[in-house]
């Protein structure tokens, strides 16, 4: 079988052209990621971060990224903080205790002089089905997007451990 050398030499080329072909194919289907354009608005999605007791959430969209922290947690306020890769012009944020209510949004006061950090001060979350909702504005571009509030306590095997002892 290895003596012809018909064989041999599609051994060879065989897995050249799959990986070829596995990225000219790539290239020839994906989609282009395009600029985001001024006064145009934009979703954000929340990463799977956003759905434990992690402490963060982050949110994205392309090269666009946002990420809240958990500050502090007491029984009555959670203190969250924005932080972006990009200044940003403006930040509101509501909690939505349950899905018939709706909260309304509050200014989020910057942290910084750069527009990159972003602090606020809510009303602690009530409900496994709360939610927080966040619009910010960045070079005259809106981004919205909508997140459980699990993140908010940062809670960790660890942290368990040591309150049973």
């Amino acid at each position: 079988m290895f003596k012809n050398k018909h064989v041999i030499l599609a051994m060879i080329v065989a897995p050249i052209l799959a990986i070829i072909a596995y990225f000219g194919i790539d290239l020839a289907v994906s989609e282009k990621p395009l600029a985001a354009k001024e006064g145009e608005t934009y979703k954000l999605a929340a990463r799977s971060n956003c759905r434990y007791t992690s402490g963060l959430c982050a949110m994205v969209n392309g090269d666009f990224k946002i990420e809240l922290r958990s500050e502090t947690l007491t029984e009555n306020a959670v203190i969250l903080k924005l932080t972006s890769d990009f200044p940003l012009e403006g930040a509101k944020i509501s909690l939505m205790q349950n899905q018939e209510q709706a909260g309304s949004p509050i200014n989020m006061e910057k942290n910084n002089a750069s527009g990159k950090e972003w602090m606020v001060d809510l009303p602690a979350p009530t409900t496994e089905e709360s939610r927080l909702q966040l619009v910010v504005k960045s070079q005259g571009t809106l981004y919205y997007g909508e997140a459980p509030t699990t993140f908010v306590e940062y809670k960790t095997f660890f942290t368990e451990e040591q309150q049973s002892q």
